[in-house]
């Protein structure tokens, strides 16, 4: 999962999460033993993969790789063909490059529900272009879950929640004000926290003690959407969101408290949460896991293989 800055984004700071600085807790799972060939130069490795072996995941997640060096253009379409999908039912998807260190696999629609999903990145021998070979293989499995999704109307004040096509609850939410406007679009979520450390230093708005727009919290229930630092959350600050109350926050969705609370308990990475009416605009694809903010047509031109459909599990 990635790791990013640990506030409501404003304006300031970057919008973007690079393959760079999207790196992921944990580590890949290897799946082969090392070569014992020894490559023509210095290894190519996988820095992450996402999800992590074993679990449930929504039906926006993608499959994110991380290395750890550049792979040059060149050398895409040959590393995409050693990165091999295999699912328990057809899924027609592809990869993507965000820059030159991540690339991302995802459906053309979302996935479907009970999903059995397994990369076999066989990176043995493999070359990025850039003088790099790689020295073993990592194979990831994991499932898709149960379709939750949430719809987010910043003009309207709610937040609808479906599982699996049905509508479980509608919220009242506050989203960002007219300075700090909150992203549109599908965002997965990244990963969740039943407390989060926030400041407006961290990401640029303000670290100035003395100004309006400062502040120093560490708030409950956070479901972490974005890198630049969009949550969905409470916040004292706004305790009781709504259209009655006209809070705006930093770029956040604010929930009441126990709204927070039992909106946490329900959602998973990987669960698309879809924003509309900001004038923000959509978040950048690479910004945490908004890869569905591109159409399929624009997801091709990062592919170096194009359009496939996966190979029986």
């Amino acid at each position: 999962m990635l790791v990013g800055v640990t506030a409501c984004g404003g304006g300031g700071g970057s919008d973007k999460a690079s393959g760079g600085d999207a790196k992921a807790s944990g580590t890949p799972s290897a799946s082969a033993s090392p070569s014992p060939t020894k490559p023509a130069g210095p290894p190519m490795l996988l820095d992450t993969i996402t999800p992590q072996t074993g679990t449930t995941v929504g039906v926006a997640m993608p499959i994110s790789v991380i290395f750890t060096d550049p792979v040059a253009a060149k050398a895409r379409a040959n590393v995409e063909k050693h990165m091999k999908i295999s699912t328990s039912q057809p899924v027609v998807g592809a990869w993507h490059w965000m820059g030159d260190r991540r690339a991302d696999w995802r459906p053309k629609t979302y996935w479907p529900s009970g999903t059995k999903v397994k990369i076999d990145a066989d990176m043995t021998g493999v070359s990025n272009g850039n003088g790099r070979y790689g020295v073993h293989g990592y194979t990831h499995t994991f499932t898709i879950g149960d379709d939750v999704r949430a719809d987010v109307s910043v003009t309207g004040h709610t937040m609808k929640v479906t599982r699996n096509g049905q509508t479980v609850r509608t919220l009242s939410i506050n989203a960002g004000s007219a300075q700090y406007p909150t992203w549109d679009g599908t965002m997965a979520v990244i990963d969740k926290q039943e407390k989060v450390h926030m400041t407006s230093c961290s990401v640029g708005i303000s670290c100035d003690k003395g100004s309006p727009n400062f502040y120093d919290l560490t708030l409950p229930w956070d479901v972490h959407l974005t890198q630049s630092g969009t949550y969905v959350h409470y916040s004292t600050g706004d305790p009781n969101p709504g259209s009655g109350s006209a809070r705006g926050s930093h770029g956040c969705v604010h929930l009441s408290l126990s709204d927070a609370k039992w909106f946490y308990g329900q959602v998973k990475q990987g669960d698309p949460v879809t924003i509309t009416g900001s004038p923000r605009g959509k978040a950048p694809a690479d910004n945490g896991y908004a890869d569905f903010n591109l159409g399929w047509d624009q997801w091709l031109t990062g592919s170096a293989s194009g359009q496939e459909t996966t190979t029986a599990l």
